[in-house]
């Protein structure tokens, strides 16, 4: 019979704590996720997590990290899809990125937002992960249109496609939009595949 090395163990202890802490920012907000409920949906101890996360601040800051580079690796792995062009290549494009705006990590960003906007140090914090997120966003958008970068024009639709999205996905979050989402979609992609005029 093996073990597995403690090192190992402590990563996935790690790793099912951070899971459950967006999964219940996500489901129950922020007053409602504690340390105790964290530690009993990860399936660990509350002395297993205080390991990890001594207080409650380090347990959201290290899930508002992991938040970020769950967003950033789901965004990576967007790929636009081979040998299409054009308005299909756009609408490819915009339903992928609709997915960070309507999945669990974005439903979790949203209570630890409204709480920033009454925290001077949580907002300094999220702020700047934000910041560097939506760059990466708005660059890897750009990339996968195969858009003119340095076009102010361009930068500005692709801004206004990522708020329209945002703004839709907030919209989802009190019940399901999926069907008006897919309309406003629908109605959007025209301009912007005529925006950036591309092949």
């Amino acid at each position: 019979m093996t073990t597995e090395p403690k090192q190992e163990r402590s990563r996935r202890t790690r790793q099912s704590i951070l899971d459950a802490a967006v999964v219940s920012l996500a489901n129950r907000g922020w007053n409602e996720t504690t340390v105790g409920l964290v530690a009993a949906d990860a399936g660990t101890s509350r002395g297993a997590l205080q390991h990890h996360f001594p207080t409650r601040e380090d347990l959201t800051l290290a899930a508002l990290h992991y938040m970020f580079e769950q967003r950033s690796r789901l965004l990576r792995e967007f790929r636009t899809p081979e040998g299409v062009e054009g308005a299909e290549k756009v609408g490819a494009v915009v339903d992928q990125l609709a997915e960070l705006f309507t999945g669990i990590t974005f439903r979790a960003a949203l209570p630890v937002w409204t709480a920033a906007a009454v925290d001077d140090d949580l907002r300094d914090r999220v702020l700047e992960l934000e910041r560097r997120f939506g760059q990466d966003v708005h660059e890897r958008t750009i990339e996968m249109l195969g858009a003119d970068g340095s076009d102010p024009a361009v930068r500005r639709l692709v801004e206004v496609t990522l708020d329209l999205l945002r703004g839709l996905g907030l919209a989802n979050i009190l019940s399901d939009d999926s069907k008006r989402r897919s309309r406003v979609i629908e109605t959007w992609l025209p301009h912007l595949t005529e925006g950036l005029d591309l092949p």
